[in-house]
């Protein structure tokens, strides 16, 4: 027996001070609602809507892989509906999201997430969450390796460029900051690669935070963002201002994780000290935090991002 939905109310009371993954995706919260009482069949309409969109498609997988019990109530699916894909999909995500909790072996959610590759040839989706288990566990060579098989499917995948960013960035910590780090150059890379509306042009910027994470962690930065030379540099400005302008231009208003790099954006001209252009970005933030980067080093992030939207709306 699939184990009963989680008790409501303390959940309810802890949802106003809570990340929500989902960003501003109404269809994805409601589907992710009703798979918590065990009501998969809203999820399977939404990826079947979903269609081929990846990087929709992947944000929304990944984040109903999050419901605790996304294993029970998808393996309910399955029984259900033995040869669907997008079943196969989600369990695989879920299975790499317990592997990651250490609440799974690693090989069994290596082992689902090829057995829906193989059920899924075009998508990148399983690559994905292959991606994401290895770039916790794994090493270098694998790492890349599947950052390719997901870029053969999907070139400009969203998500996949962050992971590997977020990676590259924890090479050579010991060099301290270092301009020409590789992290920077495969950003940039990727940012020329992307086509003009891709929201890959924001990759440089996200880079400059996962540097920051790296060294503020092993004590070449200030912990306190704000005060570190990271963000005031020449290269520096050069990339948040590029990053800007940009934003103010792009028309793409529906990708499914623009709000991520909105979040990183906004984050950096608090760093950088550009309080009008920060609020610019919280106002169209709203209430969509992410935990990344406000929690960078090691910040308690709602607190962080409180503060830092409040000061630069005027509210503190």
């Amino acid at each position: 027996m699939p184990p009963p939905p989680p008790p409501l109310g303390r959940a309810r009371k802890r949802a106003a001070h809570a990340f929500d993954a989902a960003l501003d995706d109404a269809e994805l919260a409601a589907a992710r609602s009703a798979l918590a009482q065990g009501r998969w069949q809203t999820a399977r309409s939404l990826l079947a809507r979903t269609g081929d969109d990846w990087d929709r498609r992947g944000h929304r997988v990944t984040v109903l892989a999050q419901e605790p019990f996304c294993v029970a109530w998808t393996r309910d699916w399955l029984l259900a509906e033995p040869d669907s894909v997008d079943a196969a999909v989600l369990l695989a995500l879920a299975e790499v999201r317990r592997a990651l909790r250490g609440k799974q072996r690693p090989v069994r959610a290596r082992e689902a997430c090829h057995t829906a590759a193989a059920l899924a040839p075009a998508d990148p989706t399983p690559w994905l969450g292959l991606l994401m288990l290895e770039s916790a566990l794994g090493a270098e060579g694998e790492v890349r390796r599947l950052f390719d098989e997901v870029r053969a499917r999907c070139a400009d995948h969203h998500h996949a460029h962050h992971l590997m960013v977020a990676r590259l960035a924890e090479h050579r910590v010991g060099a301290g900051p270092d301009p020409l780090h590789e992290v920077y150059d495969f950003a940039n890379e990727a940012a020329e690669r992307a086509p003009a509306d891709s929201p890959l042009a924001i990759l440089p910027v996200i880079a400059h935070a996962e540097r920051y994470r790296v060294l503020a962690a092993a004590g070449h930065e200030p912990r306190d963002a704000a005060a570190s030379a990271h963000w005031t540099g020449r290269r520096a400005r050069q990339v948040m201002r590029a990053a800007f302008d940009w934003w103010l231009e792009w028309e793409q208003e529906g990708h499914p994780r623009r709000l991520i790099d909105l979040n990183f954006l906004a984050h950096a001209k608090v760093c950088e000290g550009r309080g009008a252009e920060a609020a610019a970005l919280f106002h169209r933030i709203g209430q969509h935090a992410t935990p990344s980067p406000w929690a960078y080093p090691d910040r308690d992030p709602y607190p962080a991002f409180r503060a830092a939207r409040d000061t630069a709306l005027g509210m503190a």
